[in-house]
């Protein structure tokens, strides 16, 4: 019964348009004060201990480093670079596209960000050069997702907050996930683009390659930085952040000049910014989950669950169809600070790795930047192509279908994701 009235007022408070933020801080202290007996002191101190965690300090930290490349002149080096590789095949602006979007994800964190900075490039070209207006949304759109799943990914760090899982073993599981979504969008771009007849750029001598390789090199060691100095024990994740953070500085001001000193303090608010968005969502959520697991509810939802006979198929058929349908009117952040502490303990019952419960819920929250009515990347793609959303969401349909196909692919072979940080965590 308890359940059933905080997320009944959470839904109603959010129904009024509230943000997501202050519906939950509102919903916490409305059900303690009117139903409980727990002083204030406790819901004070809650506040401070909740985001008394080190690994919290790396959200700000990645989201500085993104910005600063992302004005950097990093994101126009990243797509000469992919289309010099794949340029010559057919649809291979789109196809470069898809490649850009999936090295600029490497370094910037943010599935928005991605869209912005390889979008705002890329789709004037593949209209001037001939290309349909959605089908470039529709690639652009969708692939700016792995900027989610490929490492470093702020949403990662945010279900590792709420888990206590491994930022680092989540970093190193994301990649071949990231990668082999990375394949399929370039296969179904391909197999469209040749289709259609969509046209194909001239052949780029090797000579051409290794210039914009050697362009875009510093962008791109910015990987090698994150997931090299965890792995190598070097630094943990949140020191990592901060490491990425002044190599970005250091890259975008005194390597590639596309950045002056005087534009620093701009980047740096922007990036203060959006930390303090997020990380009051986080402080909103950490009350959220002492509500919960005060009033027993994750304990109680685990025993029916369990109760159920479900297994961890069925389990995990619930969980995603959750997570799409949470996705379809709430942002990332939220929807895993509030469903990460109710899934967690259950999936754990079940025998579930928290690893690739991780990597599982991360795309899941890709999907949903693509879904309406408060898919982010649609609203940045349909303001890039001044496309309506309805049109801009038919664009992404295709690529759309493919996600959740391949969503199913990754919710029942965990090996996808876990091969690789059980082989260098073990």
């Amino acid at each position: 019964m308890s359940a059933l009235i905080i997320f009944g007022l959470l839904a109603a408070l959010m129904l009024t348009g509230m943000p997501i933020s202050i519906s939950l801080g509102l919903t916490v202290l409305t059900y303690l004060f009117t139903m409980t007996n727990v002083p204030i002191e406790a819901v004070a101190m809650k506040l401070f201990t909740g985001i008394e965690k080190f690994e919290i300090m790396a959200i700000p930290f990645f989201i500085l480093a993104g910005n600063f490349l992302t004005h950097g002149g990093v994101a126009r080096r990243m797509i000469n670079f992919a289309t010099a590789l794949v340029g010559h095949w057919r649809g291979g602006l789109a196809l470069g596209g898809v490649l850009a979007c999936a090295l600029f994800a490497a370094v910037s964190g943010s599935s928005p960000a991605t869209v912005v900075a390889i979008g705002s490039i890329l789709l004037p070209a593949m209209v001037r050069q001939g290309y349909p207006v959605k089908f470039g949304v529709g690639v652009i759109g969708t692939s700016g997702g792995l900027g989610i799943l490929i490492p470093p990914s702020i949403v990662m760090v945010i279900y590792a907050v709420s888990t206590n899982a491994s930022i680092g073993q989540l970093f190193i599981a994301g990649i071949i996930p990231g990668l082999l979504l990375a394949s399929l969008l370039m296969l179904v771009t391909w197999l469209v683009a040749r289709k259609r007849g969509y046209p194909c750029l001239p052949k780029a001598s090797l000579g051409t390659r290794l210039r914009t390789l050697r362009e875009s090199i510093w962008g791109l060691l910015l990987v090698v930085v994150v997931i090299g100095g965890i792995y190598s024990g070097v630094f943990t994740a949140t020191e990592a952040a901060a490491m990425s953070a002044v190599y970005a500085f250091v890259v975008a001001v005194f390597v590639y000049k596309d950045m002056t000193l005087r534009d620093v303090p701009k980047t740096l608010l922007a990036s203060a910014n959006m930390s303090a968005m997020i990380l009051y969502i986080i402080t909103n959520a950490v009350l959220f989950s002492f509500l919960l697991t005060s009033e027993q509810i994750p304990q109680e939802l685990t025993s029916w669950i369990t109760g159920l006979g479900l297994g961890s198929v069925g389990f995990l058929i619930m969980v995603n169809l959750l997570l799409l349908a949470a996705g379809n009117f709430m942002e990332p952040s939220s929807i895993l600070l509030i469903t990460a502490p109710l899934v967690f303990p259950m999936a754990m019952q079940l025998g579930i790795d928290p690893i690739h419960l991780g990597v599982l819920m991360t795309v899941n929250m890709e999907i949903g930047m693509i879904t309406p009515p408060v898919g982010l990347n649609l609203y940045v793609a349909s303001g890039i192509s001044r496309l309506g959303l309805t049109e801009t969401t038919k664009a992404c349909a295709p690529w759309i279908l493919i996600m959740m196909l391949y969503l199913i692919l990754i919710t029942y072979v965990p090996a996808i994701s876990l091969w690789l940080p059980n082989l260098m965590f073990n």
